[in-house]
């Protein structure tokens, strides 16, 4: 290892220290001292950046999994198999991830598991539950080959692929079903969520930008993995999906912006206040790339590719912190500003994931080569 790697390592090894301890503390204080004092939630607003961001953007940007099982299985397009299982791995965190957030904003969280027994078949949390739990038992058992190959385990490796499709099936229904209904949520709250981003569309509107973050991930984690790990980055591969990810965000967008006119919500993004601001940081963000990748020279470069990928994460983000913050103020007539220990948890967990992407990567045959 050379020294400026050498360096890069400590300089991250460090930062994830940092992340880990102030994470750690908000977490003790969370349980210890209760949401009233790790968070700055109130009755008026008690949905913030734990949901926010930690669950709507954590299930969302853990999307690729069921886009790559979906292209590779189902479309029977095998050439992007070796993206497929960093994919999976990618989601598995991230459901796990967002697991472990709401185990920090329920208020109960020991009884997350009372959705089990106590049914409420007209509840959308109820079936966002089920979906959740069900869809990260599916994302284990797509995941584990990789453990049994590892430890050599080849009659449940046989096993395994035996149940492959319907497996693949029940994984691509499950997360199609609660990318959906996380925007269902708040189809209840009409008069308080701003008609920007208030719609009877916010179903649709939600699966469409998981489906084009889940390629921005894929795109993404590819290539940090190719610098972190010495891996050859599928270029030609990473191509396709950048242009089916500008596909697919022109068509969230043409559907985002026909909907507010259908609606006469569209001369708001000329209102000034703060929603417009953001609506039109979100709308930049998701554009931009939408149109520099529909140039094959801005896909063939790497750097491009990876930035274009990067522009559509921040922009889904941002809409996600749109729908759960910004859009959610003016109607419940209170200011929201998460408190540093909330930011410090959401940071911890982000930096979990990471570590735990590594080390899997390291312990594990997570890489395949790719077919030429």
């Amino acid at each position: 290892m050379s020294t400026l790697a050498r360096r890069r390592s400590a300089f991250w090894t460090v930062v994830f220290g940092i992340l880990a301890v102030a994470g750690i503390y908000g977490v003790v204080l969370r349980f210890t001292q209760g949401l009233g004092s790790s968070t700055n939630l109130s009755d008026k607003f008690p949905w913030g950046l734990w949901i926010g961001f930690d669950v709507m953007c954590g299930v969302g940007l853990a999307a690729g999994g069921f886009m790559m099982v979906a292209t590779v299985h189902i479309f029977n397009l095998k050439r992007y198999k070796p993206v497929l299982r960093p994919a999976i791995l990618t989601a598995f965190l991230g459901y796990l991830l967002v697991i472990a957030a709401l185990l920090l904003d329920l208020g109960r969280p020991e009884r997350i598991w009372h959705a089990l027994i106590m049914w409420n078949p007209h509840s959308v949390m109820f079936e966002v539950a089920w979906c959740v739990m069900l869809y990260t038992a599916v994302l284990a058992l797509e995941f584990v080959p990789a453990v049994f190959e590892k430890l050599g385990g080849e009659a449940p490796l046989r096993w395994l692929r035996a149940i492959t499709v319907p497996l693949v099936i029940l994984g691509v229904i499950l997360s199609t079903l609660h990318q959906a209904s996380i925007g269902s949520l708040y189809l209840i709250v009409p008069h308080k969520l701003h008609p920007l981003w208030y719609t009877p569309l916010l179903p649709v509107m939600f699966f469409l930008s998981a489906g084009c973050v889940g390629l921005a991930m894929t795109i993404f984690e590819s290539w940090h993995s190719s610098r972190a790990f010495g891996k050859q980055l599928e270029v030609s591969l990473l191509n396709g999906l950048g242009r089916a990810l500008a596909v697919l965000l022109s068509v969230y967008l043409a559907l985002r912006f026909t909907d507010l006119a259908q609606r006469h919500e569209l001369a708001r993004i000329l209102e000034p206040g703060i929603e417009a601001y953001f609506f039109a940081l979100e709308t930049a963000l998701l554009l931009l790339p939408a149109v520099f990748l529909f140039l094959p020279s801005i896909r063939r470069r790497p750097g491009a590719l990876y930035a274009c990928a990067f522009m559509a994460i921040l922009g889904f983000v941002t809409n996600r912190l749109n729908v759960s913050v910004t859009g959610m103020e003016a109607g419940s007539g209170t200011h929201y500003i998460p408190k540093w220990t909330e930011v410090a948890v959401t940071l911890g967990i982000i930096a979990a994931g990471f570590a735990i992407f590594r080390l899997a990567v390291k312990r594990l045959p997570i890489f395949e080569p790719v077919e030429t």
